[in-house]
């Protein structure tokens, strides 16, 4: 997959990798959302609970409706 960064963004960050032990753009960029993935895990938990909730809700409709017991 392939994602795209404005020019100036990707000028400051291979300016950055060159300071780093980085050996390209696309490894920095990969390491840099990971390391958000990780501190932000909640993020992904709540989505999780929300699906829950909908289905959950959406099963009372039914009940209430008569169309599941």
């Amino acid at each position: 997959m392939k994602i795209e960064v404005p020019d100036e963004l990707h000028g400051r960050i291979s300016e950055r990798v060159e300071e780093t032990e980085f050996d390209s753009v696309e490894s920095y960029v990969t390491f840099v959302l990971e390391e958000v993935v990780k501190r932000r895990p909640e993020l992904e938990d709540s989505e999780a609970g929300r699906d829950e909730e909908r289905e959950e809700k959406v099963r009372d409709n039914l009940r209430s409706l008569g169309y599941v017991e």
